[in-house]
């Protein structure tokens, strides 16, 4: 069980540094041609422990082109502002490997 949480703590670092880098290069080419189209959207989360949503909540904000602007624990719903429109998995791709690290 300790093994696996270390796995995935080890995977979500890995996953976020390269969410960061990838979402540099989409935002410093949106600026560039113009495609900015902001939109605050509420994301429904999986995680259950106030813990566990706040360290997603954070990652969003590291995250350029996101910022995570409310959190509700009890409904589990983050509010966050975009860039332009994405995907629910474009914004959190790395829900699983917190999941699997804290809950």
């Amino acid at each position: 069980m300790f093994i696996t949480r270390i796995f995935y703590a080890i995977a979500y670092f890995v996953v976020l540094i390269f969410e960061i880098i990838k979402a540099t290069l989409d935002v410093a080419r949106r600026t560039i041609n113009g495609n900015v189209e902001p939109i605050v959207m509420e994301i429904e989360t999986e995680l259950k422990r106030p813990i566990s949503q706040t360290i997603l909540a954070n990652s969003i904000t590291l995250t350029p082109g996101t910022l995570s602007i409310d959190l509700d624990s009890e409904n589990q719903i983050i509010k966050v502002a975009v860039i332009t429109t994405r995907s629910k998995k474009e914004v959190i791709p790395f829900e699983p490997y917190i999941k699997g690290m804290l809950e």
